[in-house]
């Protein structure tokens, strides 16, 4: 089962911190609880580790993600690739863009899960709707998108004299 294969995942989540490994193990486990029909795709990027749930192979079909990014606060998103296109009642999205919408996640605690559960189903039937051909739709795979071979360092701010 797909949700229990973490290998890979875990060793591109390895020089981050302990809490902020357990964090994006804990949102791994909200959307493969949701969609286990749902297939992530793992991009681990010069800035940040992501990782994107679709009924597809394609980044274009990502209908939910996070990522954890590199750097000294190792802030982490939970995104919709089209969350423009998503109704947000509770405006509980950041983003201005055309397409992405995230929500800052530092607190398991303070995450709307009734609110994101919505937004999420939501987008996997806006995702589903994209799909032009029903043989890309497969099921319940891990697969790893892209590998950076540089990746971010931390920087840590000069203290002022």
């Amino acid at each position: 089962m797909p949700k229990d294969e973490v290998t890979d995942l875990l060793f591109f989540m390895r020089t981050f911190p302990s809490e902020v490994r357990e964090r994006a193990l804990w949102l791994r486990d909200f959307v493969w609880d949701l969609y286990p029909q749902a297939n992530e795709l793992i991009y681990d990027n010069y800035n940040a580790l992501a990782v994107g749930w679709s009924p597809t192979e394609k980044m274009s079909h990502i209908f939910c993600s996070f990522a954890i990014y590199r750097g000294v606060n190792y802030n982490t998103h939970f995104g919709f690739y089209w969350g423009s296109e998503l109704s947000d009642p509770q405006k509980i999205l950041i983003g201005e863009g055309k397409q992405y919408r995230y929500l800052l996640v530092n607190d398991i605690e303070a995450f709307p899960q009734q609110e994101v559960k919505k937004l999420v189903d939501e987008a996997w039937q806006n995702s589903l709707a994209k799909v032009k051909d029903a043989k890309q739709l497969i099921h319940g795979k891990t697969i790893v998108k892209m590998v950076s071979d540089n990746k971010r360092e931390k920087k840590l701010k000069a203290s002022k004299k």
